[in-house]
């Protein structure tokens, strides 16, 4: 670049300047020249003690941090057939995710002739949408995706803020929401509790059957000798 627009240690904006003057004003200074605005034209390059603006960029950065939430993006899969006390479990789960302001990723498997009963799906992820209101939104309404139904809650405004306690209820007063930084890890962390009332999946196993026992062996002869009949 043959010509930048230097803006001095001050902040005072100098005048445009061939870039070797601009260097040699910075050096005069024992100071750094920074580009500060490559696609201006022509480029903004600044007087500066580059250690020190790195250091207060770092600074910065991390004051930013601190008013931020990272949230990861869990899943839990339901069956179309779930028992009440599958449900309950699972729901638990759901529930735990949330509070700990985590996004949960629902999904509901069909498997075989299920799939042509989506509404069963559909009820039990709009159920439990509405029993875990007071702590979630739901970010992506109930959708099919082949044999899959999922459905994308996210903590709540008040979960997020921490003004619900552990039972649920709104604590004394607003505080103000904390700026969420959503990151969504590459693999979903599957969370999954057995049902135990689900159709279970046949399998054959062979098991190897003891070997019979033997044959009773005969008895053996008695070698002591043989007494003599009574005589009449």
């Amino acid at each position: 670049m043959p010509e930048v627009r230097l803006i001095d240690e001050s902040g005072k904006q100098v005048g445009v300047m061939k870039t070797e003057k601009a260097l040699s004003y910075a050096q005069s200074r024992d100071l750094d020249l920074v580009e500060v605005a490559p696609e201006a034209r022509p480029p903004v390059c600044r007087v500066l003690d580059y250690s020190k603006y790195k250091y207060e960029q770092a600074q910065k950065a991390k004051a930013a941090r601190k008013h931020q939430t990272s949230i990861n993006v869990r899943e839990i899969k339901f069956r179309p057939k779930i028992a009440e006390h599958d449900y309950a479990t699972k729901k638990g789960h759901v529930e735990r995710f949330l509070r700990h302001k985590d996004k949960v990723k629902v999904t509901i498997m069909f498997r075989g002739r299920e799939v042509t009963h989506p509404e069963r799906g559909t009820m039990i992820l709009e159920r439990l949408a509405e029993d875990l209101a007071e702590i979630c939104q739901v970010d992506q309404r109930p959708q099919q995706d082949g044999r899959n139904m999922t459905m994308l809650l996210s903590p709540s405004k008040a979960v997020i803020a921490g003004t619900l306690d552990d039972g649920g209820e709104a604590a004394d007063g607003d505080a103000p929401a904390a700026e969420v930084l959503e990151t969504e890890t590459p693999q979903a962390e599957v969370a999954e509790v057995e049902e135990t009332t689900d159709e279970a999946v046949e399998a054959e196993v062979e098991a190897d059957e003891p070997e019979a026992a033997q044959a009773d062996e005969p008895v053996a002869e008695d070698d002591a000798p043989e007494t003599e009949a009574t005589k009449e």
